[in-house]
């Protein structure tokens, strides 16, 4: 089974099923299938006359003409952004792959209404789960057999699901269950399960859902971002009498981490350390499965948060960014890539850190760790496995858990087992890491001792909490207040007494982890989110305090028309941005400040009530 690239609504040359553009937009219909995909493809492959886009469903999604282009395959530049990667990536090497491709701009092609509704979704979303209108991922089931009757002797075809959810382990699921048919039956499966999936309820944060397809229904817990982070798996709903029973997928997006890491344990940590510097890095695999798998891994060492770099489970020397990423005339990009052309140890010989894995090894024995070599010994194709770096981890092994892990292997502990030790682990380094960025020594208490400080979240960073002006500084009818600004050499000196000593055991150099963070992506993006959250709870907060305020009509004798309409024009504002849950306000509040709306107007002259309500 594999997964794919990029990919995008287009119009296919043969019709299935399909509806006048007049009757959907009339109709709205597919509006629950688009919730969890953009469309479903079939891409054929002649060894002679290369790929091709055999099929699209719903058939009448289309791709712009920037994204049908002729580029080559792979692309995510503008113009040269074409459908034909993951026509491509499908097949190489055949096996299976996780492929993901990015685009600096939104996908031109058709949306559908439930895209109106993507920000309701990323408002309860974990940041790592939310849908990116920029984000194409691909999940695709390859097959490949011997056929008499074609040229060359092999059929060749993939069945793609274009999704923009990284929901990896349901689409895989999902996959197994309508490839087998599709390949089968071909046509009318793949309309009857599209229209099965246009029946699921739209996916949200918190919920459990069965998703009845092909007479197996599948029971999913969506992720929240109040989920505690070791979820259990969801129980079967008892208000529901379903038949057949559901399969339960215990996680909708996780990895089997431990079968990703296995060949790698001994520098787990070095490469959590490198995921979060967002260093380059090169995962040299066996075969598509595996690099997608070993960088998908990867990505997700960093949960809770969230990768701000661009990764590539599966690249290839056709990738439009091919001639970018191996030029030596400038430094690397901020990328993984996951790669199987041993071609790229050559190619790629200036990156600072090429991870080689071998074939998995399938004897009870335990797996030979890959060693730690330095890039000067990365010359010829046949380079052993390793991983080939000059960075020093700042931290010291956690050897107790590589010891506990290893033993598991020779006691054959079930993996589940392994894999809940080693997330447990990523996940408390992780957090260790952010907490001293998240609450204060005594949480609500502001650093000068002047009352409490307003916290955005309630796991929102110690140093940003810090940040956030006193609560009594946000008054009705003045601005709110400014969010100090983030000095680094501040929240060093707290790490002293608020570091991340407390709730680690790990030594090592976290000062100098922490300078480096700073220069990295993941930064970046962790502040401007973080930024963003605490900006619009003051906004909320300043809608509280104005509906609060006892007597408006008070308020507004001494005031000039202007000011009146300014403060119409503010509450409307907020009032939108509450309504595109992009406020967290409660309902009650929603409707006072509409009824403060109301009254203000009221007491304005009919000429300026003409303008602020037009009939």
């Amino acid at each position: 089974m594999d997964a794919l690239s990029r990919a995008g609504p287009r119009r296919a040359r043969g019709r299935l099923g399909a509806a006048s553009p007049g009757a959907r937009a009339a109709a709205a219909p597919w509006a629950r299938f688009s919730a969890w995909l953009e469309c479903v493809c079939v891409v054929t492959f002649d060894l002679e006359l290369g790929q091709a886009l055999e099929l699209v469903y719903p058939s009448d999604f289309r791709l712009t003409d920037k994204e049908v282009g002729p580029g080559p395959p792979g692309s995510t530049r503008g113009p040269e952004s074409s459908w034909s990667s993951p026509s491509f990536l499908c097949f190489r090497k055949a096996a299976s792959a996780t492929c993901r491709s990015l685009t600096p701009t939104q996908c031109g092609g058709q949306r559908s209404p439930w895209h109106a509704e993507d920000r309701h979704y990323n408002s309860g979303a974990p940041m790592s789960l939310q849908r990116e209108p920029a984000h194409y991922f691909g999940y695709v089931y390859f097959r490949q057999v011997k056929d008499s009757s074609v040229k060359r002797g092999y059929f060749q075809k993939s069945l793609v699901l274009v999704s923009r959810l990284p929901f990896v382990r349901l689409f895989q699921a999902l996959l197994s269950l309508i490839a087998p048919e599709y390949f089968d039956k071909l046509a009318p499966c793949l309309e009857a399960v599209c229209n099965e999936i246009d029946q699921w309820p739209a996916p949200m944060p918190g919920q459990t859902l069965n998703l009845p397809v092909m007479g197996v229904v599948l029971q999913v817990h969506v992720p929240s971002r109040v989920d505690k982070p070791e979820y259990s798996p969801p129980k079967q709903c008892s208000h529901e009498n379903l038949l057949p029973a559901p399969v339960v997928l215990t996680s909708v997006h996780e990895l089997d981490l431990f079968r990703c890491f296995q060949p790698v344990l001994t520098h787990v940590q070095t490469l959590w350390e490198l995921m979060l510097l967002g260093e380059p890095l090169v995962v040299l695999a066996p075969s598509p499965a595996m690099s997608s798998e070993i960088v998908l891994a990867l990505i997700s060492c960093l949960q809770p948060l969230k990768f701000c770099c661009d990764y590539r489970p599966y690249f290839t020397i056709h990738d439009s960014e091919f001639k970018e990423f191996t030029t030596r005339t400038q430094a690397p990009p901020n990328v993984v890539l996951g790669v199987t052309n041993p071609f790229f140890i050559k190619t790629l010989q200036h990156w600072p850190h090429i991870l080689r894995v071998g074939e998995p090894k399938m004897s009870g024995d335990l797996p030979k760790q890959v060693k730690l070599k330095k890039p000067s010994r990365l010359k010829t194709l046949d380079t052993k496995p390793g991983l080939y770096t000059a960075y020093s981890a700042h931290l010291h092994r956690d050897k107790a858990l590589l010891k506990r892990l290893l033993k598991g292997l020779q006691k054959k502990r079930p993996w589940d087992t392994q894999t809940a030790l080693l997330r447990r682990h990523l996940l408390e380094l992780t957090q260790s890491f952010i907490i001293p960025l998240v609450r204060p020594g005594r949480e609500g208490e502001g650093a000068e001792g002047h009352g409490p400080r307003l916290t955005p979240l309630p796991h929102q960073e110690h140093y940003m909490a810090s940040l956030m002006p006193l609560q009594k500084s946000i008054t009705p009818w003045k601005t709110p207040p400014q969010i100090r600004p983030f000095r680094q050499d501040d929240f060093l000196r707290s790490l002293e007494h608020a570091g991340p000593q407390l709730t680690c055991i790990l030594k090592g150099d976290w000062l100098g982890l922490y300078r480096r963070f700073f220069k990295s992506p993941h930064f970046d993006g962790w502040y401007r989110q973080r930024h963003k959250e605490m900006a619009q709870k003051l906004e909320a907060l300043h809608l509280e305090a104005i509906c609060e305020a006892q007597n408006i009509e008070t308020w507004m004798k001494d005031k000039s028309e202007v000011e009146v309409v300014d403060l119409v024009l503010k509450l409307r504002e907020k009032l939108v941005q509450a309504q595109g849950h992009q406020l967290p306000v409660k309902e009650a509040t929603l409707q006072r400040a509409q009824l403060y709306i109301e009254t203000v107007i009221g007491s304005l002259p009919k000429d300026l009530q003409a303008v602020l309500c037009p009939s």
